[in-house]
């Protein structure tokens, strides 16, 4: 797995490397120097879609629920490592259970939010990435490519209704021996109580159909409230666009990156995918690429400090874990 964790990330600096070269370093600078401070709002933007997902994510538990700072600082701490960390865009998520049960949440309940948490942010993803996918064939008038695009749904409808279906059956009794690979040896299972725990937690929360339908609806608002980042983007780098532009950006740029999960990042396959649907709108291609970038410098802003709290909780709780016990021996002089 470190292997293939490695050969991913060489390739998607390789590709990351040639986007750049292929549209000039310089030229890519200048468009993205004028962004200046406008850098910093977009960062801070990201803030609202991060605390609206973790809202989702705090419907999925059961009364009295988390704190709402509480799945605000694991979910930032996730994403971090999600997005600068080749992690196969999975263990920024167990890293994250494996935080609040550190914290005493409920073991088996806070694996199984997280596991339904992915599979509605997946269906969110998928509805968001239709959404562009329409407007796109909308703004280009090539209604040609529908057949291609109607193939391309059915097939995401079709993995995703398998993964629910996989998840009611019990999922994680057959693939423990495959997750405790995944996490390098270690038994990630052990901290949600087992296979068989986390399979019946999570037929619990999909009992609660309110709860999930509310969560689900909750999270497409997030996707909705990324938009902003890009109109953002766009208007520092002076090129302001109108929101079907902007939805259709952020819909297929998340679904790109999505498809390339593999890939830590998605470095490389994101930047391509901008530049190609700047094109489609009008836009030269070293402002798709600065477009891109503008991500890459929030990713860094608060993906970097999210990576020092990591290191920080975990390091705190292996303190607390190995400090001894204090002495009950009173020792007189």
């Amino acid at each position: 797995m470190k292997r293939t964790a490695a050969i991913m990330l060489l390739t998607g600096v390789a590709l990351f490397t040639a986007m750049l070269a292929w549209q000039g370093l310089s030229a890519v600078g200048r468009a993205l120097s004028v962004a200046g401070w406008g850098l910093a709002v977009v960062a801070a933007w990201h803030l609202v879609p991060l605390a609206i997902d973790s809202h989702a994510w705090r419907i999925l538990y059961q009364h009295p629920r988390p704190e709402i700072l509480r799945m605000v600082w694991a979910r930032w701490i996730g994403e971090s490592m999600n997005g600068l960390l080749p992690v196969a865009q999975i263990g920024g998520d167990i890293a994250k259970a494996r935080l609040l049960i550190k914290q005493g949440l409920e073991a088996a309940e806070t694996g199984a939010t997280v596991v339904v948490d992915i599979t509605l942010a997946a269906l969110t993803q998928m509805l968001f990435g239709v959404l562009g996918l329409v407007l796109l064939l909308i703004l280009i008038d090539q209604p040609d490519i529908a057949w291609g695009v109607a193939l391309g749904i059915g097939v995401m409808l079709t993995m995703l209704a398998l993964f629910y279906k996989l998840q009611r059956g019990g999922l994680f009794g057959g693939l423990a021996v495959w997750v405790r690979r995944l996490g390098g040896g270690r038994e990630w299972l052990d901290f949600v109580g087992g296979a068989r725990s986390l399979d019946a937690a999570i037929a619990t929360i999909y009992a609660r159909s309110w709860r999930v339908v509310r969560a689900l609806a909750w999270r497409w608002v997030g996707w909705v409230a990324g938009i902003g980042e890009v109109w953002l983007g766009l208007y520092f780098l002076g090129h302001p666009v109108g929101l079907a532009d902007a939805v259709m950006l952020e819909a297929l740029g998340q679904a790109i990156r999505g498809a390339a999960f593999a890939i830590p990042g998605a470095l490389g396959v994101q930047e391509g995918g901008f530049v190609l649907l700047a094109g489609l709108i009008g836009l030269d291609p070293q402002t798709g690429l600065a477009l891109s970038l503008v991500k890459r410098v929030r990713e860094l802003g608060l993906g970097l400090p999210g990576l020092v709290a990591w290191q920080w909780a975990e390091s705190r709780w292996v303190g607390r874990v190995r400090r001894p016990a204090p002495d009950a021996t009173v020792r007189h002089s």
